[in-house]
């Protein structure tokens, strides 16, 4: 009963014209953020936060929650259309909806990727609203030791999400664990592997390597074949929404999706990001259905099930700001500087001292949602439009954007190089046949592997055993064990290649 009461004092907050025009405002501005590659939600919200001076804390807070989630929907346009992610978490989404646009599908794979976030992001707005408070306590059982746990777990799901040899898979995550040693040491403050470039000292931007890799290496790669044997989208668009057999694998999915989203959602360092790579991996475990297209050219199930994961995350991650007042991610720190700026102290109280703050924030999620679904759907003609551009018409602008895009997160050209240079590795991944999602997953875990081992280690007086005592961990830890002997078992290994030979 109080859950009704909540939830009609947040409808009544979040009604108000004021608030609808600035949820309207959040979820337009976030779904262009994240189509416009590489100028995420982080960049825009920092830059918008000093406009929240002169907004009423509710309105301020609904604008920035809108601008986080739409761009969650944004992200996973460009990567259908134009093989780039907008949002690290659409990485994923590149592998089958790029295939799939390629093959005259864009339409069906954009209202895949719609409907699956707008079913999920729903469903996370409600287990934020049930279950917020319990479903902290879960929260708070993660250690360092259960973090580092949990991402061993995910480097080795991240295996079995590539397709094609296992070696490879392996090799690139090493690669990207490496990079990601490039930077500042957290512990010393003493810069490593920067090799005395001032640029380096922060670290290789995640920007520069996601749309080098993705977006510049496809290019060059269309760019090295003859005219004639350029890569061509096909012109004839089957249709603008899934058909009945699409609705049928895709529901599954999105279901299995948005169940993984919500609970990674909670966990602090990037739930929504382990989200999406997890529900693919469930996916490409689960069985291929007779007529089905295999994952990694084009199964609508690839697209449908990391959508819905990653939407289902971006709500389930206001929960431990919401009652612990713990950001679990770049953009929920920043909502806590907002918070600040208005005198409001996130945590525990803020559910008491503030409900309708904490109840029309709720409430305007679903707001958010219903409109984002109504700003999208229309729009995926326009989006396909896209598509008929002739590629040397097409292909300086995806160039242009993308360099604007880098060079705006940190304004330096040098950043305009690393994309260069990346691209050129990205072509050299086409060219030897390699899948280069393992390698960002690699490279965006490996920061927060070495800090959460060594924060372990630093706990326990350098007593490696902690990983092994503790429930949490060692269960993460059996199940990280299991799935590499599952996958290194000769049968699975003799199916697993016969499943990516068409690769």
């Amino acid at each position: 009963m109080d859950l009704i009461n909540n939830l009609s004092l947040g409808f009544g907050v979040a009604f108000t014209m004021q608030n609808l025009v600035y949820a309207f405002v959040g979820c337009l501005l976030g779904t262009l953020i994240g189509v416009l590659p590489g100028i995420g939600p982080v960049a825009t919200i920092a830059m918008l936060l000093p406009a929240t001076y002169a907004l009423p804390p509710v309105a301020a807070l609904i604008m920035l929650a809108g601008i986080y989630y739409g761009a969650q929907y944004g992200g996973s346009t460009t990567a259908i259309l134009v093989n780039l992610p907008g949002e690290s978490s659409s990485v994923v989404t590149v592998i089958d909806g790029y295939q799939m646009a390629r093959k005259g599908r864009a339409g069906p794979a954009l209202a895949a990727a719609g409907l699956g976030s707008f079913f999920a992001g729903c469903v996370g707005t409600l287990i934020l609203a049930a279950f917020a408070p319990p479903l902290t306590e879960v929260a708070f059982k993660f250690g360092p030791a259960e973090y580092f746990s949990l991402m061993i777990l995910g480097l080795i799901g991240a295996v079995v999400l590539a397709s094609g040899s296992l070696l490879k898979a392996v090799a690139m995550i090493v690669l990207g664990l490496l990079m990601g040693l490039v930077g500042t040491d957290v512990n010393s403050g003493v810069a490593r592997f920067s090799f005395d470039i001032p640029e380096l000292t922060d670290g290789i931007g995640f920007v520069a390597i996601a749309m080098g890799v993705f977006g510049y290496g496809e290019i060059i790669s269309n760019l090295a074949q003859p005219d004639d044997e350029r890569e061509v989208f096909t012109a004839k668009v089957d249709g603008l929404l899934p058909t009945a057999t699409d609705f049928k694998r895709m529901i599954p999915a999105v279901l299995r999706g948005t169940a993984l989203g919500s609970a990674l959602g909670i966990l602090p360092g990037g739930g929504a990001l382990l989200a999406a790579f997890a529900a693919y991996t469930i996916e490409k475990k689960t069985k291929l259905q007779p007529g089905e297209v295999p994952f990694g050219q084009g199964n609508i199930r690839g697209v449908a099930a990391p959508e819905a994961a990653n939407n289902a995350g971006a709500q389930t991650s206001f929960i431990p700001l919401l009652t612990l007042g713990i950001p679990p991610n770049a953009v929920m720190a920043l909502m806590v500087g907002a918070m600040t700026i208005h005198n409001i102290q996130p945590g525990p109280q803020v559910m008491t001292s503030n409900p309708e703050l904490f109840w029309g924030l709720i409430a305007s999620m679903w707001l958010g949602n219903a409109m984002l679904i109504i700003l999208n759907l229309p729009l995926i003609g326009i989006w396909i439009k896209l598509l008929t551009v002739p590629y040397r018409w097409l292909f300086p602008s995806i160039v242009l954007f993308c360099a604007i895009g880098v060079y705006s997160t940190n304004n330096n050209t040098f950043d305009i190089w690393m994309v260069g240079g990346f691209g050129f590795i990205g072509y050299l991944f086409h060219k030897l046949g390699v899948e280069p999602a393992p390698l960002l997953l690699g490279f965006i875990l490996g920061p927060m592997m070495e800090e959460n081992l060594r924060r372990a280690l630093l706990l326990s007086r350098g007593d490696w055993s902690v990983f092994v005592t503790r429930p949490l961990s060692a269960g993460l830890l059996a199940a990280a064990a299991l799935l590499l002997i599952v996958v290194l078992m000769p049968a699975v290994k003799n199916k697993r290649e016969q499943a990516f030979v068409d690769d």
